[in-house]
């Protein structure tokens, strides 16, 4: 631990003015669970969402996992309330967007002296954890988490790897967390947009999390939107992927947004997990930033993930915002009392489990130059193919539409399944602007000969309602085709509309799932909405200028 490390009071009065409060510093996560059952407090009890009269989280069994519950109006993140200082040097270069705003450098400074004014006047008790964000200690950015939720510092342990050795100016990498769920802000006087704010301050290194803002996710993603401004600095490619090494030690990526399967097809019984959401693709491969998992548990079947069912029962494991079977109360559960098909409380269950959870780990969570690049989508309108094969220019249109389905509650307001594009699939985290990663993904690509396809783990014969959801197994099937080179020189047709290449067969597949239009029993009807999609993408291309970044309209 260096020097800036033991003097982390001395730093945090000195970064903030913190001065009247006291600190509880970098507790091992046993001292975190109990610090959670004693003095954090929840938003829901049997009575439901509204009912805030117990002291929630807790735990289940003995030694079972933590138990939390969100404020019910923050079930996801806040995207309509989530932004960067607008410092003038870096306008031009940030990415802004309706889910990363600009924020008024002067409202910043006037709510952030409030916020510590608040936290030293009621002389509160604040939880401190030193982790960091990255495996490899040449990109690796020391994370200090500071804030009034045992919970989160304890998610933030379980999420982060911890003691990497041979960084370099730690003091000078180092970000802060602050996290206040307390504070409420006031938007006539701090320029937000609500009692809540979630904010990135590039120039300084601090993240401000403040208001009813406490999903767990916000610790993680507020770092990740870091990283994606910061890699790209050092020449590096910076990606919202899962990750994983077969036994040949040939590698892959997944792209996806939330619910798009990157956490469930990344833990592969065949295949060493490198991570499941946050990467690099560096000179030497491929680094995972975290030392977690964070997964939805909604509708979670045992039976085709048993790695995430087996981490369930876990100690020192975080469930977030998931209720009892009826008839039980949270203090009599078990683990397999919970009821993860609840909706009640929000579609986007969460779960927080460390990578040793998963007994098939890559060493370090690194990983070689991938072969094998997968860009997930979950198409809500059953028209895409199951699987397709990309070449290079296609490669660049569909990283940079990103088009998948936004399912319900991984954002507030979010209540069933909505089209959306969101570039690099991850649009939301990317703090600089798409053709940076763009440029990247192709030259990285190029140089280490990688393939890629087009994955669809939406819905078949139909659209949302209608259709069903692509079968796991089918989806795994073609995944493993696609690492073993199999669909490398298959037969394909080519689809009309998209023009994307379909593999005719491929093993433990039916042959007449692999184009779209074969499951559905109207064909106009599929037509109509096969149209209507590509009429969707075209509009997106139109609208993100995604021209003028050298991306060719390639359907």
């Amino acid at each position: 631990m260096d020097a800036s490390t033991m003097d982390y009071a001395a730093d945090l009065e000195q970064l903030f003015g913190l001065t009247g409060v006291t600190y509880k510093y970098n507790l091992s996560k046993d001292e975190l669970f109990h610090e959670a059952i004693a003095n954090d407090r929840g938003r829901i009890a049997e009575g439901g969402p509204d009912d805030a009269q117990k002291a929630y989280p807790t735990k289940l069994g003995v030694d079972g996992p933590l138990v939390y519950y969100t404020d019910p109006t923050c079930t996801g993140r806040p995207v309509k309330d989530t932004f960067g200082v607008a410092w003038p040097e870096l306008e031009e270069k940030v990415w802004w967007k309706p889910d990363f705003q600009k924020f008024p450098v002067e409202g910043y400074q006037r709510l952030l002296k409030d916020v510590v004014a608040h936290l030293n006047e009621r002389k509160a008790s604040l939880y401190v954890k030193e982790v960091y964000c990255g495996h490899d200690a040449r990109y690796a950015t020391p994370y200090r988490f500071v804030g009034e939720y045992a919970t989160h510092a304890s998610f933030a342990h379980n999420m982060f790897p911890k003691n990497i050795k041979g960084v370099e100016d730690e003091a000078s990498k180092r970000w802060t967390m602050l996290n206040v769920p307390s504070f409420r802000c006031d938007p006539e006087i701090h320029g937000s947009n609500s009692d809540r704010a979630v904010i990135i301050d590039l120039k300084n290194r601090i993240g401000l999390v403040v208001g009813r803002s406490d999903y767990c996710g916000v610790v993680k993603k507020t770092m990740f939107t870091v990283m994606n401004y910061q890699l790209p600095e050092m020449g590096e490619m910076s990606m919202h992927c899962s990750a994983n090494v077969g036994k040949g030690g040939d590698g892959a990526i997944l792209f996806g947004l939330s619910g798009t399967g990157k956490t469930t097809l990344s833990a592969d019984p065949d295949r060493k997990l490198i991570g499941d959401d946050e990467h690099a693709w560096t000179s030497d491969g491929i680094i995972n930033y975290e030392d977690g998992c964070y997964a939805k548990l909604i509708d979670l079947d045992k039976a085709d993930e048993p790695v995430i069912a087996a981490a369930l029962s876990m100690k020192g494991t975080i469930i977030e915002n998931v209720p009892a079977l009826p008839g039980k109360t949270m203090e009599e559960c078990h683990p397999d009392d919970l009821d993860l098909f609840d909706k009640s409380v929000t579609e986007n269950t969460r779960f927080s489990y460390p990578l040793t959870c998963n007994p098939n780990v890559q060493d370090g969570a690194q990983g070689p130059h991938p072969e094998t690049i997968v860009l997930l989508t979950a198409d809500a309108f059953g028209v895409l193919p199951p699987v397709s094969i990309l070449d290079k220019e296609q490669v660049m249109y569909h990283f940079t539409s990103g088009f998948t389905a936004k399912l319900a509650g991984t954002e507030v307001g979010i209540t069933e399944p909505k089209a959306a594009f969101s570039a690099c699939f991850g649009a939301p985290f990317m703090a600089q602007k798409p053709g940076v990663y763009a440029e990247l993904l192709a030259a990285k690509m190029e140089k280490h000969n990688a393939r890629c396809i087009l994955l669809n783990t939406g819905w078949s014969g139909g659209a949302y309602g209608e259709g069903k959801r692509m079968s796991l197994t089918y989806t795994r099937a073609l995944l493993d085709a696609a690492f073993a080179g199999d669909l490398d020189n298959v037969e394909t047709e080519l689809h009309p509309l998209f023009n994307l290449a379909m593999p005719k067969s491929c093993p433990g597949v039916p042959d007449d799932i692999l184009n779209p239009k074969n499951t559905w029993a109207d064909k106009a009807a599929y037509d109509a909405a096969a149209e209507k999609l590509r009429d969707m993408f075209h509009k997106n291309f139109a609208d993100k200028n995604l021209g003028e970044l050298g991306i060719k309209p390639v359907m």
